[in-house]
């Protein structure tokens, strides 16, 4: 009988563990039993390397564990790796599976192997130390507060509908053929936000990301207009100035939102509709000198646009006076906005940035090392392909993080039971071994945002898996992300229902003091901030075990519909336990756990 078995989340079969930077030397194992088995080999390949696939004989000891060491030494990007066995004139193979990574299997066939993935980086990218303790608050500014008097609006935009009551169900208006003709608006303001600061640090908020503040025709602003113009609806920018100031002074950082990929048609770059005068804009005038910006494929109807939305016409991101324009070091978008002192950026559509576009705006960024570069990718960002081209924003000197939509996904798949505790186990194991260790605890993870469905909606209205949802994303590597009013029980579906304006008058107490208590846990917890990290699971139970040299926190997790008993025993960690088995029996056992709810426990090792 044959037996071969390996498992990169182990020690024993691969050290170090997960990503390596560049010039590391890595360890392979792999355990190979079987009478006829004659040699052992190593296949691995640096993706668009000039070599092919290599192959090193592996060393066998005397307990039919066949070994070799791998120099990364062909640069940063992916390897991707397998083993060779052969038994006879017969050779078979062992790889991963399509699932995840971890525990692999045997195929007859080399070209029908599923290889291992090895990510390599350039340097590690440490976040700026505020980051990483941060508790950061997503705020789509139209619809958070108004704090005008009167909830008067500032400079209610042309052709626009204002809605009635604070409380109105949010709606588009549109033409015909699907076209918003009417952007809607709530008014809400910096002075709106000024105005909840005592608010905000009392949830225990430390960091706001704001939705795009630069004018725009829309309530959302991702179709910039002027990029280096406040939205007057917002205030100005002795407002905004403000802002930043009382924030810093409340101890609390902002971030803001780039949107560099593409603009608005009604912008002063493109004109459209001639809002700028006559002959001003790309679209208005060949001679422009933002006609170079874009790609025309019949001037001037026809041009390249963001997934074909003619009201986003594309900038290229090649030009050289676009660059300058967005991150030259003088007199650039960048240049003007960080000098109000916020404290960093998040790029929308990052996968539609080409990575030196991104790497520049990062070189920008090293000038002040205390400023954030976040990357909005819905996917694995370390095996993210977009437009043919892996990406490499995650590999050193460009994004410090992303948003975590992966874990968003798994968190919510898990109390949907859609998901078993073991494949959510083993899914946040893949992620964390296939990015660099820094990356993966500067993603900035979010249970919600204004592209998605409200958490309370997501959890059908069931408060409990609701806060269980949160209490799992805090305990987590990353930084857990609010999105606005999902802690006072905001409902709705996609856009523009998750954009109702905050019920300032009607908070759900039970979520809000549910969603304060796991923000404490966070904040008073430093395992939870740094700690490493390893799941484990039952058939019914997830849970998170995060420590360091002399602490521990235990998180498990009820995703079932009935109370569950906790048996030690039963536990399955996905990588090797520091813990002993006996200790965290002491701890744990025969606890009881109310359907689709947790316990958390921390302590000293």
């Amino acid at each position: 009988m044959t037996t071969v078995y390996y498992n990169p989340w182990l020690k024993q079969h691969k050290d170090p563990f997960g990503a390596v930077q560049k010039e590391t030397q890595v360890n392979f194992s792999i355990v190979a039993k079987g009478e006829a088995i004659e040699e052992v080999y190593f296949v691995i390949r640096k993706e668009n390397s000039k070599y092919k696939n290599e192959y090193y004989k592996m060393t066998r000891d005397i307990n039919d564990s066949y070994n070799c060491s791998y120099l990364f030494n062909q640069g940063k990007g992916l390897y991707f790796y397998y083993f060779m066995i052969r038994q006879g004139n017969q050779p078979f193979f062992y790889g991963t599976t399509k699932a995840c990574s971890g525990e692999g299997q045997i195929y007859e066939e080399e070209h029908s192997v599923v290889p291992y993935q090895a990510t390599c980086f350039s340097k590690p990218d440490k976040a700026p130390a505020w980051y990483r303790e941060a508790v950061v608050y997503q705020i789509f500014p139209d619809r958070f507060h108004n704090g005008n008097a009167h909830n008067q609006i500032n400079h209610p935009k042309r052709n626009s509908f204002i809605y009635g009551n604070h409380s109105d169900e949010p709606m588009y208006i549109k033409n015909e053929v699907g076209e918003i003709i009417r952007w809607d608006f709530q008014g809400g303001n910096f002075l709106g936000i000024i105005e909840k600061i005592p608010y905000l640090k009392k949830l225990g908020v430390t960091a706001i990301y704001l939705n795009p503040i630069f004018e725009s025709i829309s309530n959302h602003r991702y179709d910039t207009a002027n990029y280096l113009k406040i939205d007057s609806i917002l205030g100005d920018e002795a407002d905004f100035r403000t802002l930043v100031d009382l924030l810093h002074e409340n101890e609390m950082h902002i971030i803001l939102d780039g949107v560099f990929n593409h603009v608005g048609k009604n912008s002063i770059y493109f004109n459209y509709d001639g809002s700028y005068g006559e002959k001003q804009g790309a679209y208005r005038d060949s001679d422009s000198p933002y006609y170079p910006w874009f790609t025309f494929t019949d001037y001037p109807s026809i041009y390249k646009s963001w997934w074909g939305f003619g009201d986003l016409p594309e900038v290229n991101k090649e030009n050289l006076v676009y660059q300058e324009f967005i991150y030259g070091e003088t007199d650039s978008v960048l240049s003007k906005w960080n000098s109000f002192g916020i404290d960093g950026w998040r790029l929308d559509v990052a996968d539609e940035l080409p990575d030196f576009f991104i790497q520049g705006i990062r070189q920008n960024l090293n000038q002040y090392p205390e400023k954030i570069l976040l990357g909005e990718v819905w996917e694995d960002a370390s095996n993210k392909i977009a437009y043919d081209k892996r990406r490499q924003y995650i590999l050193g000197d460009s994004l410090y993080g992303v948003m975590n939509y992966p874990f968003r996904s798994i968190i919510l798949a898990l109390l949907k039971e859609e998901m078993t505790p073991k494949q959510a186990a083993e899914s946040l194991t893949t992620l964390e071994e296939n990015y660099p260790t820094d990356i993966f605890y500067n993603n900035l993870n979010n249970l919600g945002t204004h592209d998605t469905e409200r958490l309370l909606t997501m959890m059908a209205g069931n408060k409990t898996k609701t806060l269980s949802a949160f209490s799992l994303m805090t305990v987590l590597p990353g930084i857990p992300c609010v999105y606005y009013g999902d802690e006072v029980g905001i409902t709705g579906g996609k856009d523009p229902e998750n954009r109702k304006y905050f019920p300032w008058n009607n908070m759900d107490s039970t979520i809000l003091k549910g969603f304060k208590y796991w923000i404490n846990v966070r904040k008073k917890t430093n395992v939870l901030k740094s700690g490493d990290f390893i799941p484990f699971y039952t058939k019914e139970l997830f849970g998170v075990l995060r420590y360091d040299p002399s602490n521990y926190s235990l998180y498990v997790l009820n995703s079932t519909n009935i109370v569950k008993k906790i048996n030690v025993a039963e536990f399955n960690f996905t990588k090797n336990c520091p813990m002993t088995d006996e200790k965290i029996a002491t701890i744990l056992d025969e606890l009881e756990i109310a359907p689709y709810d947790c316990c958390f426990i921390s302590g000293k090792l």
